[in-house]
């Protein structure tokens, strides 16, 4: 309707968008001719006649200028941030124009939700981009808490499409499709936002490689890549984290042939460290997962393909691998340290998961032993419908939602109705637990 284009037409003209409709938006009063009052004869001929001027009619672009146009870097540019705000037009009433790329930064204070159960809040699936992908890892940001980026292995059923895909979703809004799409040539086994960085998002892929996406840039594909070569990885990487402060950070990463190498965000042509996280000096250490604890650069976990859990040191005396943890007896497919701060330190408390169908609390301190299976009496849980595996599972940074990816690319979000820090959430998986993170 005229009224509806008129909405419209007063969004666009916030972000400075030119919008030309089909059809007059006047009332009919528009329509009617007023016509002039006309004095006497010697009036008008008193008046000055001032010539008209004529403007030149518009000139149809011919298809050279089109195509031209349409693929300049402005056009581009505008044309990407153009259909992200009207997409969020027409999806709800909200504040659609705020531009995840920009330096906008909004503090979200939601209400505090009541009781323990767990509510199905949205899915997140994209028909060409998700469709016949398993979920291989998912993060939260943390500049902007309502986005969540998820990585997706190839789909053989597209052998034309690229074999990895990162797509960003926006809990912010009620629009079903992602906010970025990022794919590269492999598939993309762990996937990061860049602390620090928030413009930038990390993926680890099976070729080896390490990829890095920039959403100010239009361009779907990586801006910077890690070479293939022996002084980088050549295996399948499936840790990727940033750790540090604001002035001295690092990515570090990991892949499964005990490989980690430390890198520079604004250089990934070759890395700063490397070393071989080798156990007893002879048997290199097959990573499946990683993670350091709050506040800690130096020391951290990884979990093995055998089921052993490790500690580890990047320098002093005691760099590489140090203590072992036996108790798994499958890959661990999930590990994750204590996140919460507080007057209590939780920090040496770590939880992994495994192909075995265990989830076990350990503790880095020989003096307090934890190391227990957990979820027989889980404090919440919810079953999923559907012949799909649930394989990952991450809490978000406030603690209110938990995201769950399965083995057709879909992704659960649902509300935590009780906020605890201290609470170690397990799903009832339709098969194996293959992933829990703890916040």
């Amino acid at each position: 309707s005229a009224q509806q284009v008129l909405s419209v037409q007063k969004v666009l003209q916030k972000e400075n968008i030119v919008f030309f409709p089909f059809f007059s938006l006047e009332d009919e009063e528009d329509e009617e001719m007023v016509e002039p009052k006309l004095g006497n004869d010697s009036e008008l001929d008193n008046q000055d006649k001032k010539p008209e001027v004529k403007e030149a009619p518009p000139r149809e672009l011919t298809e050279e200028e089109k195509q031209q146009i349409l693929h300049s870097e402005e056009f581009l540019i505008f044309f990407d941030r153009t259909i992200r705000v009207i997409e969020r037009a027409l999806a709800e009433d909200s504040d659609i124009f705020f531009d995840y790329s920009g330096r906008e930064l909004e503090e979200k204070d939601g209400d505090v939700q009541a009781g323990a159960n767990l509510s199905f809040n949205r899915q997140f699936y994209d028909e060409h981009w998700s469709k016949h992908r398993v979920v291989t890892c998912m993060d939260w940001s943390l500049q902007y808490p309502e986005l969540m980026v998820a990585s997706y292995n190839n789909n053989e059923d597209a052998p034309h499409e690229p074999d990895g895909v990162a797509l960003v979703w926006n809990m912010k809004f009620k629009k079903t499709t992602p906010e970025y799409v990022f794919h590269c040539q492999s598939s993309v086994m762990s996937v990061c936002f860049a602390r620090f960085h928030p413009n930038l998002v990390v993926g680890g892929t099976y070729s080896g490689q390490i990829v890095l996406w920039d959403n100010r840039s239009h361009r779907r594909t990586p801006v910077q890549r890690t070479p293939l070569s022996a002084a980088a990885h050549t295996h399948p990487v499936y840790c990727v984290n940033v750790v540090g402060t604001q002035n001295a950070h690092n990515l570090i990463t990991v892949s499964t042939d005990g490989k980690m190498c430390s890198w520079s965000l604004d250089m990934l042509s070759t890395p700063q460290e490397s070393m071989e996280l080798v156990y007893n000096k002879s048997k290199s250490v097959a990573v499946t997962g990683m993670a350091f604890p709050t506040g800690d650069v130096n020391n951290f976990v990884v979990g093995s393909e055998e089921g052993t859990v490790y500690t580890a040191c990047r320098h002093g005396s005691k760099a590489g691998i140090g203590e072992v943890f036996e108790g798994h007896q499958g890959p661990v497919t999930g590990i994750n340290c204590h996140m919460a701060v507080g007057p209590i330190d939780f920090s040496h408390l770590f939880v992994t998961s495994s192909f075995d169908w265990t989830v076990k609390l350990w503790t880095t301190k020989r003096f307090f032993f934890v190391s227990q299976s957990l979820g027989q009496v889980p404090t919440a849980s919810v079953a999923i419908e559907g012949a799909s595996a649930l394989n990952r599972v991450r809490w978000a940074q406030a603690g209110k939602e938990v995201a769950v990816g399965d083995s057709e690319g879909r992704i659960w979000i649902y509300d935590v109705g009780e906020v605890c820090v201290c609470l170690i959430f397990v799903f009832v998986f339709s098969t194996c637990v293959s992933s829990l993170r703890i916040q």
